[in-house]
């Protein structure tokens, strides 16, 4: 199995004008630059921002835009995501394109970040694909790996390579950096998780390896983030071990021949979760909350300790 060059594109994402130019213009760049590079991908909702007034029905001009871009270079490329528009509801939707132009796949995005992401319909199906030769890839977008089942999944119809364009602007970003090398170590696999700049996140994209070392980490600036990635080194991790030591992969594949988890099974029942209360945004509180809260704290407070002369009392 011969290495296999990717790129991520780290760049400024406008809410106000299109960024489709500017998208072309870095891959003219980046092909440029590198002419080795054979996949391309950008951030989530890079070419139109972040705003659902945006969205379009698929397909549409920017795809054929990309496809064409694709097919100029004899790229695979992944031009991040945008919002479709279907059947009366908003999808976040991600494209894959392979060297000839043509679109392989589509995937929606599982979960939308709500409450934050109100008004998009979640996907209902995983998405894979193979580049002949190379590997079979797997497609997640930001908030979807959150959720250790989708990667889990994906990896499970034998992905070795997953693709996570992501749009992340908050202070949670530290957060998401540690999930990245989480999901990448127990799933033993690539992860190439590409941030946007400005509207479209905070950049700190980040890429890592089947044993969750941290092959790249940018900042926050525009980068070209090209990297060979040794696909052999996945194979060898789940057959190995990570750093020789856990198997993962294998001890969930036997667990599931003798056990189930029942939480997942059809209509289980889950009181606990049942019990968070609604999915809404935080609101702030009001005073008599305030003070219900602080009454409660209170009352659970250990007992102060005090001192008298040397001692305690």
């Amino acid at each position: 199995m011969r290495p296999y060059a990717i790129a991520g594109i780290q760049m400024k994402v406008s809410a106000v004008i299109s960024n489709v130019e500017m998208m072309k213009l870095k891959l003219d760049i980046t092909m440029n630059l590198y002419p080795w590079i054979e996949m391309v991908m950008f951030s989530e909702l890079c070419a139109y921002g972040p705003l659902t007034h945006t969205a379009q029905p698929i397909p549409n001009n920017f795809e054929a835009e990309m496809q064409a871009m694709a097919k100029k270079y004899g790229i695979w490329l992944l031009p991040g995501s945008i919002f479709e528009k279907s059947e009366g509801r908003i999808y976040n939707t991600a494209t894959v394109i392979n060297p000839e132009g043509e679109i392989v796949t589509r995937y929606r995005k599982m979960f939308p970040f709500y409450p934050y992401e109100a008004g998009v319909t979640p996907g209902d199906s995983f998405c894979t694909f193979d580049v002949p030769g190379v590997a079979k890839f797997g497609v997640s977008i930001c908030y979807d790996m959150w959720f250790p089942e989708t990667i889990r999944t994906l990896v499970s119809m034998g992905a070795e390579v997953i693709m996570h364009p992501t749009m992340s602007g908050t202070i949670d970003r530290d957060i998401e950096l540690s999930i990245v090398r989480a999901m990448a170590s127990v799933n033993q696999c690539y992860f190439f998780d590409v941030n946007g700049l400005d509207t479209g996140g905070c950049g700190r994209s980040i890429v890592c390896g089947p044993d969750g070392r941290v092959l790249h980490q940018s900042e926050g600036t525009e980068e070209i983030i090209p990297l060979e990635l040794n696909i052999a080194r996945v194979k060898r991790s789940r057959e190995l071990g990570i750093l020789r030591l856990g198997q993962p992969l294998k001890s969930f594949r036997d667990h599931l021949k003798t056990a189930k988890f029942d939480i997942y099974q059809p209509a289980a029942q889950s009181p606990y979760l049942d019990n968070l209360g609604p999915l809404i945004k935080p609101k702030r509180l009001d005073k008599l909350t305030e003070l219900k809260l602080k009454e409660n704290s209170l009352e659970q407070a250990p007992s102060p300790i005090h001192y008298k002369g040397d001692g305690l009392i």
